[in-house]
């Protein structure tokens, strides 16, 4: 049973009959301006270098401290918005990305913006401290949408964050990004702590008890596990496809820059303008259709890959398209199912549920990413999009057996 929120004075209300338009989309942006965070500094990494007189090895450490900070938090972090207020817990989290931007905007040296990119991992989980707050505030018949909507700024702000970061950059140089960032934070916590409520304590386990109930929540929620596993197998071939794909296309018979390859995560924008749709369907007919709809899309669209052996360049670059097209909207949707699934399951536990939902998603992303460049150097691109292949088959299996 849902626990009704509170008042931004701190009163019990009645339960929702709706939520607001005006709340869902700021808590849409922020998830957004939250995730973005992560990915500001991937496009300005040849750039840093020069200035901060580092090597590429060594600026290469950033991405990699901004994703660990962000593994990290979800597993140690995320599981408190059931032990206290997530009001409280997002208010602070965006006081603590804030600082930690303006600090990278303010490095002197590149050890201190490693430190502040470790931080900005940590702090972006803000992000999921938002969707389930969002489920939480959202009637259970309008649980879907409203999540599709959270998860549209959620995908859009990855998205876009390597665009605006790239155009940022180059016309006012890498620190007017990081000290942009850091102003939005600043504004999003401004209109978080005006609009949110409160929202009540679910538990009062101890924090140590609090981490070890995630594995009783794993072993007690069948559902948790089906759907944790079909993410992440879908994940594996997603993180793969991407995180190989501007070596492929920078060789033969391609010779594309890295502009060609981020132009290709536009493809990115079906699967954000989808979660809302799929939302809606959920609240209709139910998560099970939507997860067995976009485990069997991801499977056809990595499948049609293969044909691009029969192809000519140019029509290979447009299968790639269509292809990345089809399999973010299946996933986004799958997505979508999966976390009204898993939502549903124990309202007092959501933010820990929510945790371990999403970091075996993110181990998925990090197996598919290092799987990949091993296949792809020892066996080429075709070994790559059989693993997607294989995996999202794998997803679609899970869902069809077990519903």
């Amino acid at each position: 049973m849902s626990l009704p929120p509170a008042t931004s004075a701190g009163h019990p209300a009645s339960p929702p009959t709706g939520l607001p338009l005006s709340l869902t989309l700021l808590l849409a942006t922020g998830a957004g301006l939250a995730v973005a965070a992560l990915y500001y500094a991937q496009p300005l990494l040849g750039v840093l270098g020069g200035e901060l007189g580092a090597s590429t090895q060594a600026v290469g450490l950033l991405p990699t401290l901004t994703q660990l900070g962000y593994a990290l938090g979800l597993l140690f972090l995320a599981p408190l918005g059931d032990k206290y207020d997530r009001r409280r817990i997002i208010l602070g989290k965006a006081g603590v990305l804030c600082a930690a931007l303006l600090v990278a905007a303010l490095a002197p040296s590149l050890p201190t913006l490693l430190a502040a990119s470790l931080v900005i991992g940590l702090a972006a989980t803000l992000a999921q401290d938002i969707v389930p707050a969002a489920a939480t505030l959202a009637p259970a018949a309008q649980r879907g949408k409203v999540v599709g909507t959270v998860m549209t700024g959620l995908l859009l702000g990855i998205l876009l964050s390597r665009v605006v970061s790239g155009f940022v950059a180059e016309q006012w140089g890498w620190r007017a990004m990081f000290g942009a960032a850091a102003l939005s934070i600043a504004l999003l916590g401004l209109a978080a702590w005006r609009r949110l409520p409160r929202f009540a304590v679910t538990t009062q386990l101890p924090y140590l008890a609090l981490l070890r109930s995630l594995g009783a929540l794993w072993r007690q929620h069948a559902a948790l596990r089906r759907a944790t596993w079909a993410q992440a197998l879908m994940a594996i071939g997603f993180s793969g496809f991407w995180s190989t794909l501007a070596v492929m296309l920078h060789g033969a018979p391609f010779h594309l820059g890295a502009a060609a390859a981020g132009a290709f995560g536009l493809a990115g924008a079906a699967g954000a303008l989808v979660a809302p749709v799929a939302g809606r369907i959920v609240d209709r007919h139910g998560p099970s259709l939507v997860t067995r709809l976009g485990t069997g899309l991801v499977t056809l669209s990595f499948a049609s890959m293969a044909l691009a052996y029969f192809l000519a360049p140019g029509a290979q670059l447009w299968l790639l398209v269509a292809a990345a097209i089809g399999f973010d909207l299946g996933l986004q949707a799958a997505l979508i199912a999966h976390q009204s699934i898993i939502y549903g399951l124990d309202a007092a536990a959501r933010s820990r549920i929510n945790a371990v939902f999403f970091t075996g998603m993110f181990i998925g992303m990090a197996t598919g990413s290092a799987l990949a460049a091993v296949l792809f150097a020892q066996f080429g691109w075709m070994a790559v999009t059989a693993l997607a292949t294989v995996t999202a088959f794998a997803a679609f299996v899970l869902r069809m057996r077990r519903g």
